[in-house]
């Protein structure tokens, strides 16, 4: 299926208007970048890079897009033929899937003709800027639940293939497993889930439920033990799967008591070994607060798939090189007082200190920062002339992803509301003579 259609009409507009005038094959650079995070937040995780590049590669306006802008006359004949023929050869580099980003990070530079750049700034701003915001609140999760896997279930909680890239996200950032079977298929990321208070309620009793359960899927299972009495299931549980029984999972209440007097009663029955499993509108604060609770793993729904209080990360595409009379490449720049951008092609490293902790991110301004040796360039080579040569695994990014946090200094743990853990610094080409 073509994704050229994932735009905005002013992207085609804007071309054929172009194409009329002459500046359209004017070679460019488009910048994508966030020009703050989200408030609080310490840094931004970059997620979705795979799924841009194989939505560039499906980047076609086949005969039916293009019959149909015709016939709703969109664009004009000569626009409409244009698109016809449309194929990117131009050059992507960006940071690479797991990465982390800070405000000014030059995320994604796309250089090509105008009409070749500016017809993709819809589709690749609605990818990284979800996944992106998915990622990014699964990292804080993530550090909140310390070594207790997460789990995300919130496939009911979002649009059916915004569930899918959502689960894919939160696994760049760390989440063990998810409960949506398709992302599974499509990205081969582990799959998990035993059953709901449906099935209880189905049955007579809650004994013949959990036998039930237990006799399909083997003493190994998690029992949802909150239906009715929490201590009366456990009890239950205990009997019917005995002292191996996998796990219980909690889905409402006081998580933290309840967590404690299950431990209780589960190391008392002789299960010492099952582990308790908590959901129910969990967040990153929830999980803070339930560090200290005898809790083996969580999962989370609701606030995941909506970037916990940060749905979208912020980024923007903006034209910021293009081609002057004479063939050279000028800086252009938008210029408005809150929503001003930095002209030029930018390069990005991140400085390090001589123990590899993360100390900013530099930014350079038409030629590369100077790396002091210590320092780690961020962008990368994604597309040449057109070609994809950028092919990462979700597993190369998510241990890219550990290695980037790994390297950032102690406050970049905290869930607390602050600042960017580092700075961004641009420098100018005049800076190094």
């Amino acid at each position: 299926m073509t994704t050229a259609l994932l735009t905005d009409h002013y992207e085609l507009t804007m071309l054929q208007a172009a194409l009329a005038d002459g500046t359209a094959h004017r070679r460019s650079v488009f910048e994508l970048f966030a020009r703050r995070l989200h408030a609080g937040r310490r840094y931004g995780v970059v997620a979705g890079t795979g799924r841009l590049l194989d939505a560039l590669e499906d980047f076609r306006f086949d005969e039916a897009a293009v019959a149909w802008l015709r016939e709703n006359d969109v664009v004009d004949g000569v626009t409409a033929d244009w698109l016809g023929d449309y194929r990117f050869s131009g050059d992507v580099h960006g940071y690479a899937e797991g990465e982390l980003f800070f405000p000014g990070s030059p995320v994604l530079v796309v250089e090509g003709s105008f009409a070749e750049a500016v017809v993709l700034e819809t589709v690749f701003l609605s990818i990284l800027n979800h996944d992106s915001a998915i990622a990014s609140a699964a990292a804080r999760m993530i550090g909140a639940a310390g070594e207790r896997p997460c789990i995300e279930m919130g496939s009911r909680r979002t649009h059916e293939w915004s569930a899918v890239a959502a689960a894919r996200a939160a696994y760049v950032a760390g989440f063990a497993a998810t409960s949506n079977l398709q992302a599974g298929r499509s990205h081969a990321i582990p799959t998990t889930g035993t059953s709901a208070h449906s099935f209880t309620l189905l049955h007579d009793t809650e004994r013949d439920a959990f036998t039930a359960q237990v006799d399909s899927l083997g003493v190994g299972t998690t029992l949802l033990v909150d239906t009715y009495d929490i201590a009366e299931a456990v009890r239950l549980g205990v009997e019917v799967a005995g002292t191996s029984l996998g796990a219980v999972r909690i889905d409402s209440g006081d998580l933290v008591s309840l967590a404690h007097a299950v431990r209780h009663q589960l190391d008392e029955l002789g299960a010492t070994g099952t582990r308790i499993v908590v959901t129910s509108d969990l967040d990153e604060h929830a999980i803070a607060t339930l560090a200290a609770a005898p809790v083996d793993g969580y999962g989370v729904g609701t606030a995941l798939v909506t970037g916990s209080g940060a749905p979208t990360s912020g980024f923007v595409y903006k034209l910021v090189a293009r081609e002057g009379n004479d063939g050279t490449l000028l800086p252009v720049a938008k210029k408005s007082l809150d929503k001003a951008s930095v002209g030029g092609r930018k390069y990005a490293l991140r400085r390090r200190s001589p123990q590899g902790v993360a100390q900013a991110e530099v930014v350079g301004i038409g030629e590369p920062p100077v790396d002091d040796g210590d320092d780690r360039t961020l962008l990368v080579p994604m597309v040449r002339g057109g070609r994809r040569v950028h092919h990462d695994t979700l597993e190369d990014a998510r241990a890219r992803h550990r290695d980037a946090v790994a390297e950032l200094p102690a406050p970049a743990r905290r869930i607390s509301r602050g600042e960017p853990v580092i700075e961004t610094i641009i420098e100018s080409p005049e800076e190094h003579p």
